[in-house]
């Protein structure tokens, strides 16, 4: 701003001296005149300007409510919705924010990007997003994915034998050239706590990138919630909220049924990979399934998120003795003694009590759980209630989870 001229004390000095304070005064004095004209015309005009700036900061219409997820926030205002996607790694920081409108002429603030809704085409990088998609029956607006050997949907699959959809090779190593070739309306990807070279030139190119962070979120239904993210861009959020409410109302009532459930079986999960044993963390999204399925998991009252790396010898001496053994990534019990003898110390082995998540497995290595699982937390939850509890779920049929033998 502005600094206000100091005032000038005038002293009884000789009269040249008196005279050029006097001439020095009614300059400033016209100064304050002008400053107060400029002032004047800056408010006067500020007030008639467009209302962008007003709508930045007044409060949005409407909100989409969310219950579970923290990664995102979508508000709606009277000529665009904000999207905001919070960061993970850093608490109170915005990773990336866009404003969707659906004409491109409308103005908007100049702190995110502007994409146009509802997407015609859009281009993605991970599998994790592909239920969500198939969910509010956007499939036929993918363009492009990356490692399509890795897809398990079928009617992806399907589409980049024919060709409608294009490999744009490995996510990690995106082929950025064949993404501005194909020119999709949006490039949805995952973000990570770092700087992506790829991306930026994707972005660069006028391409607009979609970071959808569910895989940050430490619940399973704050995951699954992100299916109103993914609908903002396709004017979907009433389909993508009725959709969740019903997964939402499934999920909370099988988890009631094994509140209070008097005996929870011991488990230990995932298996022994060059020297290290990674375990989920009590606060990770599997460590909370573990905790809504009613299971007893010794470090259930762990705060971090993510994986514990941890040796076999720890391991060893911590859930020998378990009951069930859950998300063991072989097909079979000798296939799992095999990679490593250690593995046979382990009580659910000897009692035939070792289940992975590989009943949607192809051959292609394309696994249904890292992908639709994302999305139907409640067909999860249920496969390993039935396995923990099966007296709770009679007759009920694993959709994800498989028995080795």
């Amino acid at each position: 701003m502005w600094d206000n001229p100091q005032s000038i004390a005038i002293s009884g000095e000789p009269r040249i001296i008196f005279h050029a304070v006097l001439s020095f005064s009614t300059a400033i004095s016209m100064q304050h005149k002008l400053l107060n004209i400029f002032l004047f015309v800056i408010l006067f005009f500020g007030s008639c300007a467009p209302k962008q700036e007003q709508q930045n900061t007044s409060k949005p219409l409407e909100s989409v409510k969310i219950s579970y997820a923290r990664g995102f926030s979508v508000n709606e205002y009277e000529n665009y919705k904000k999207v905001v996607v919070y960061s993970p790694w850093k608490k109170g920081e915005i990773y990336a924010l866009y404003y969707l409108v659906k004409d491109e002429k409308v103005n908007t603030p100049n702190d995110g990007y502007k994409i146009k809704v509802p997407l015609k085409t859009l281009a993605t990088t991970s599998v994790t997003h592909l239920e969500f998609l198939s969910l509010l029956k956007e499939i036929q607006t993918i363009t492009g994915v990356c490692s399509p050997n890795l897809i398990y949907n079928s009617e992806i699959q399907k589409n980049v034998q024919v060709g409608k959809i294009s490999d744009l090779g490995d996510a990690f190593n995106l082929n950025v050239e064949k993404v501005m070739l194909l020119k999709p309306a949006a490039l949805m990807t995952s973000g990570f706590n770092q700087t992506d070279a790829n991306a930026q030139r994707i972005q660069q190119a006028g391409i607009p990138v979609i970071y959808n962070n569910e895989w940050m979120e430490t619940s399973l239904l704050g995951r699954a919630e992100w299916i109103k993210f993914v609908a903002a861009f396709f004017g979907k959020e009433t389909v993508a909220d009725t959709i969740f409410a019903g997964i939402e109302k499934r999920y909370n009532k099988l988890k009631s049924r094994v509140a209070d459930v008097p005996d929870k079986p011991k488990i230990v999960s995932g298996n022994n990979f060059r020297g290290t044993w990674y375990m989920p963390a009590g606060s990770s999204f599997m460590g909370n399934l573990f905790k809504d399925a009613g299971a007893a998991y010794y470090y259930a009252n762990d705060t971090t998120t993510g994986s514990l790396p941890l040796n076999v010898e720890t391991v060893l001496q911590n859930f020998s003795d378990t009951d069930v053994w859950l998300n063991a990534n072989f097909n079979t019990i000798s296939e799992l003694i095999k990679s490593d003898s250690k593995h046979a110390l382990f009580r659910p082995v000897t009692n035939e009590q070792v289940y992975n998540f590989n009943k949607r497995l192809l051959p292609s290595s394309a696994n249904d759980f890292w992908e639709s699982a994302v999305a139907r937390p409640d067909l999860l939850l249920a496969d390993v209630i039935a396995i923990l509890h099966p007296d709770l779920l009679p007759g009920y049929e694993l959709v994800y989870a498989e028995k080795l033998k």
